[in-house]
């Protein structure tokens, strides 16, 4: 189990998980995540099994892989594949969730070395936290709802689903995407929304990756209602610390310390992009 902290004085909480300094950052041999290797014996469409190096203890960490291709991406796998990875996701999110002792349940993902990501081949995590982390608690408790007109940060509306550029954004590009329905988490979404969503998720991520005309590095994370919050509208949140090709914008000292942020892109210059990019 990770010895978790808390600041005394910020309310900071810090997992010190010691024992991940001795994980892997490369597999030795082969991709452990393509069929035959060692964490996916068998052929799959979607799959998803517990971290060995779990950061919240056993079973509160799992790994989603995606597809079976080693090189796809989240888009190139389609919609139906986008469906498969979200219909997995749901079903994760309402198993972990049934635990006692689950507040949160968190899927997410990193793509690309620069935020992280050490083994190339699509995948993304699920966390199940037994407390609500503190941004996730800010956004419910504030009864958040997405934009009915972003206007000029506008990038996809398609009636069932909208994606836009966020207006106050830390990082250079940042993207919401959401169905326009209240809609509490995965596991309520129905059978069309969750194909709109799919839908959207594989434009999205195929515009991103033309944006600079190179595979975007970038973070992407479910917002959902956790435990006990059932007025609750979720949303997926998908950010890049690219504010150029191959140049990252690195979150300075001043902003670590006072949590207020300068961000050198417009967002409203990265939704027109990506809106010409259809």
């Amino acid at each position: 189990m990770p010895d978790t902290r808390v600041d005394p004085h910020l309310g900071t909480v810090v997992h010190v998980v010691a024992s991940r300094q001795d994980r892997p950052n490369l597999p030795s041999s082969g991709c452990p995540f393509c069929p035959g290797g060692l964490e996916a014996p068998d052929h799959y469409d979607v799959w998803a099994f517990p971290n060995r190096w779990p950061a919240l203890g056993e079973g509160r960490c799992e790994v989603v892989l995606y597809t079976p291709e080693h090189d796809a991406t989240f888009h190139s796998i389609g919609a139906e594949g986008a469906r498969r990875v979200i219909d997995l996701w749901a079903e994760r999110t309402e198993a972990l969730s049934r635990e006692e002792d689950v507040a949160c349940v968190l899927v997410f993902e990193n793509r690309g070395a620069e935020v992280g990501a050490t083994i190339p081949h699509p995948h993304g995590q699920i966390y199940a936290y037994p407390r609500v982390p503190a941004r996730i608690s800010r956004r419910f408790a504030a009864r958040w709802e997405p934009e009915k007109e972003p206007g000029e940060r506008s990038v996809i509306r398609d009636g069932a689903v909208t994606v836009y550029a966020q207006h106050a954004s830390v990082f250079p590009v940042s993207l919401l995407v959401a169905p326009t329905s209240r809609t509490p988490d995965l596991t309520s979404l129905d059978g069309p929304g969750r194909d709109a969503l799919a839908g959207a998720l594989v434009d999205v991520f195929a515009r991103l990756d033309r944006l600079y005309d190179e595979p975007l590095p970038y973070m992407m994370w479910v917002n959902q209602a956790p435990r006990g919050v059932d007025d609750a509208w979720m949303s997926i949140e998908i950010v890049s610390p690219w504010r150029a090709r191959g140049v990252a914008r690195f979150i300075a000292a001043a902003e670590v310390a006072g949590e207020e942020y300068f961000n050198p892109v417009d967002p409203a210059d990265v939704a027109a992009r990506l809106r010409d990019l259809a």
